[in-house]
């Protein structure tokens, strides 16, 4: 079982690190004495300190501890992955081409396009991401790898909605016109519509090469 509990305790550090570096008042303290790009240096060494060795040991231990759920593989199961697949690399794709004003960077807070289906486009694809890996793999090690990635973004998308509400008066109108989550939107079949058909081509086009060489690269 060393390997869940590593991996769980790994996702608790690279969570609260991230946490605890974007929180205003340290964020502040360090960004005045050490400048924003050392900042955010230190930010992404802290994050890859703790990412690292997180996927090392699950993909050194994939199906480790026992198993706390078997799904049948039924074309329906496969299918539903796969959709959920597609689903994760649109909102990926979108998320470059249409920075939300929400994310570290930021981006235009005129709700249009993705924005319009989610305003955490980036966290929310690595939410998706995680929810449908869980669906095929039931191991322990398997669950808390990919537990981790669909808990964390919706921590670090609530995390960065107080912060920019606290910073950014002109977030709050942009906030209250966007969904937290995917699709839950009053004006989603607008964001859809305005979606650029090639960040949907290449977002497709990514998810059926990864399938094709899903074996080859991750293994079973």
């Amino acid at each position: 079982m060393w390997p869940v509990v590593a991996i769980v305790l790994l996702w608790l550090g690279f969570a609260s690190s991230h946490l605890a570096l974007s929180s205003l008042p340290v964020r502040q303290r360090l960004v005045a004495r050490i400048g924003e790009p050392r900042f955010r240096g230190l930010y992404s060494l802290v994050a890859f300190a703790f990412f690292v060795p997180l996927v090392r040991i699950y993909f050194t231990h994939k199906h480790a501890g026992p198993v706390l759920w078997t799904v049948p593989p039924h074309p329906a199961v496969r299918w539903t992955v796969y959709a959920g697949m597609s689903v994760a690399f649109i909102l990926l794709v979108a998320s470059f081409v249409q920075p939300s004003p929400a994310s570290v960077g930021g981006g235009n807070t005129r709700p249009r396009g993705i924005l319009l289906v989610t305003r955490h486009p980036l966290l929310m694809a690595l939410f998706v991401f995680g929810v449908v890996h869980l669906i095929p793999n039931g191991g322990a090690s398997d669950v808390a790898y990919f537990a981790g990635f669909a808990l964390f973004p919706l921590v670090g998308a609530w995390h960065q909605d107080r912060r920019k509400l606290a910073t950014m008066p002109e977030f709050r109108a942009f906030y209250e016109r966007t969904p937290f989550f995917p699709f839950t939107g009053r004006q989603t079949g607008r964001g859809l519509h305005e979606l650029p058909i090639v960040a949907v081509g290449i977002a497709l086009l990514v998810t059926i090469t990864i399938r094709y060489f899903h074996g080859r690269l991750f293994g079973g």
